[in-house]
């Protein structure tokens, strides 16, 4: 009976170190989405060793694609040359809003002047043209005077307290007992 019983406090606590390294586990998975909710996907940053020169980005690049969803499917994935800063979404659509072609690519600051939309009586089409600066920001198409504009990085300010990782490592420690690792 003594071999018995030790059998089931072993076991036990087995169970109890798995329940606790599951929990851990879950604890570890809900710290590292609280970072990652912070990206701020039309301010990515590639590795600076990484790129041919500095302060480089791509773009979505595509030329009359049949509609949005193909264009950045199949889009080009090659650096902008040093001699352009935004990336230019050119939306053609006819009266039903229905899309003729997209075309996306790299472009000067100049070539952004022309941001708008236009109709054109002769086809009875519209086009629309945007331009945004940033790592691939041309994610979407422009379909109106609203979101046909030029658009240029701003720094963002908040006087919302940042959320950091911190607070959930600090909740997790104390879950486990381990706040004293803290004072080391």
């Amino acid at each position: 009976m003594g071999q018995g019983s030790s059998l089931e406090t072993a076991d036990k606590e087995t169970v109890k170190m798995s329940f606790t390294a599951v929990y851990l586990l879950a604890m570890l998975t809900v710290c590292d989405q609280v970072s990652s909710d912070r990206i701020n996907f039309y301010n990515v940053k590639p590795p600076a060793e990484a790129t041919p020169f500095p302060k480089s980005f791509k773009c979505f690049t595509c030329e009359r694609a049949t509609d949005n969803y193909n264009c950045n499917r199949w889009a080009e994935d090659v650096w902008c040359p040093q001699n352009t800063q935004f990336c230019m979404s050119v939306h053609h659509f006819n009266s039903q809003t229905r899309t003729k072609f997209v075309t996306k690519r790299c472009a000067a600051a100049l070539e952004c002047q022309t941001s708008g939309c236009r109709h054109h009586t002769d086809t009875g089409h519209t086009e629309c043209v945007s331009c945004c600066e940033g790592m691939i920001c041309n994610v979407e198409v422009p379909t109106n005077q609203t979101n046909a504009v030029f658009t240029t990085r701003q720094q963002a300010y908040s006087s919302a307290p940042a959320r950091t990782w911190g607070a959930c490592w600090l909740k997790l420690l104390t879950m486990l007992g381990l706040t004293r690792l803290l004072l080391l």
